[in-house]
């Protein structure tokens, strides 16, 4: 079986995970402290808290930013997380189509759904590109709104030589298995502002400023050292593994361009791979012969949050065309840094003999 993801864990993470054992501090502590300064440097900003996923630290990013009974643009397009973070934390998702080349959010479709409610756009960097974050933060600052980036799938990438989780006014990560780089299960918020930093920080701690004093209504979502010891490790090997991935990125695209739509790169970003997504019209056929060949593959996403059931129970309604024909026509190919050279192979092999 050629997987559709795979996490780069060896001895050295092993080795980590042992210190903190030997220690007898599991829960958050040195390690953590010592990640989520590494992580801000890496990033390139002044905060980064760490989390114990990123579900969490998008909620905590928008009770932050106050979004509480106010409105917040974000794709359909994406995870179902990038909108019920937003609910569960007072707010209510406005869904917007994505450019129908990179996927991300479209800045003209955001002009038109700002409303005297609004408070906040939240751009996603799909599938580990940058969304336009030129357009993005100009509207922005034309409608004294909060930029909050969904960085969940790119660890590392870049928009005009800048990373993204530093460029808009907070941001948020996530450390899942399948992602670039994982904690197992964890998260990040990193942001430039030191108040917004400051409530992340006592939310995400009972709501505590000082110990046993609560001024909040806060949650337990702190990571784990044991969590924190694995990133610290797969934190050093980031950048190599994103450079994998454009490798292999690049070997499809050479063989595969003129079979299929391959995944379109915004000359002013640096796209990571989080998924090789491809388009094509036939992908049922093209299921049917990842399955017969051992081929792992992922339908990101089969459809847009405004189309999920819970979404239309909730009341929530949008017509987006670009969205919705994306969804009918992506499929996600293995692109992670453990695939061999003959498992990439062997992927082209079985997809230009479907199409």
């Amino acid at each position: 079986m050629i997987p559709i993801a795979k996490p780069w864990i060896g001895e050295e993470e092993k080795s980590e995970v042992e210190k903190v054992l030997d220690s007898g501090y599991l829960a958050s502590g040195e390690w953590v402290k010592r990640f989520e300064k590494e992580f801000s440097s890496y990033i390139g900003v002044r905060e980064a808290l760490a989390t114990t996923n990123g579900t969490q630290a998008l909620i905590l990013a928008l009770e932050a930013v106050g979004v509480k009974n106010r409105e917040v643009i974000v794709p359909s397009f994406t995870f179902i997380a990038s909108a019920t973070s937003i609910i569960r934390a007072g707010g209510k998702p406005v869904f917007v189509d994505v450019d129908e080349k990179t996927y991300n959010i479209e800045p003209e479709d955001v002009k038109r759904k700002i409303t005297t409610k609004t408070i906040a756009i939240m751009p996603v960097h799909l599938y580990g590109q940058a969304a336009n974050m030129d357009e993005i933060m100009e509207i922005a600052e034309d409608h004294n709104l909060y930029v909050i980036e969904d960085a969940a799938q790119a660890h590392g990438a870049e928009w005009r030589g800048k990373k993204v989780g530093g460029i808009g006014d907070i941001a948020a990560f996530s450390f899942y298995p399948t992602k670039n780089m994982t904690t197992g299960e964890g998260g990040m918020v990193t942001t430039n502002n030191d108040e917004l930093a400051e409530k992340v920080a006592m939310l995400r701690n009972h709501g505590q400023k000082e110990r046993y004093l609560h001024t909040a209504l806060g949650w337990n979502f702190r990571m784990t050292n044991i969590a924190a010891a694995i990133g610290l490790v797969q934190l050093k090997k980031l950048d190599k593994a994103n450079e994998i991935r454009r490798g292999n990125a690049s070997y499809y695209n050479e063989l595969l361009g003129n079979r299929v739509i391959v995944p379109y790169v915004d000359k002013r970003a640096k796209h990571v791979y989080h998924q090789y997504t491809i388009r094509v019209k036939n992908r049922n056929a093209l299921i049917e012969k990842f399955k017969k060949n051992g081929i792992g593959y992922g339908i990101y996403y089969p459809r847009g949050i405004h189309e999920q059931p819970i979404m239309k129970e909730l009341g929530y309604n949008a017509k987006l065309p670009v969205t919705e024909n994306i969804c009918r026509e992506v499929i996600s190919i293995p692109v992670h840094p453990l695939i061999t050279e003959e498992d990439k192979k062997t992927v082209v092999k079985v997809i230009k003999s479907t199409i």
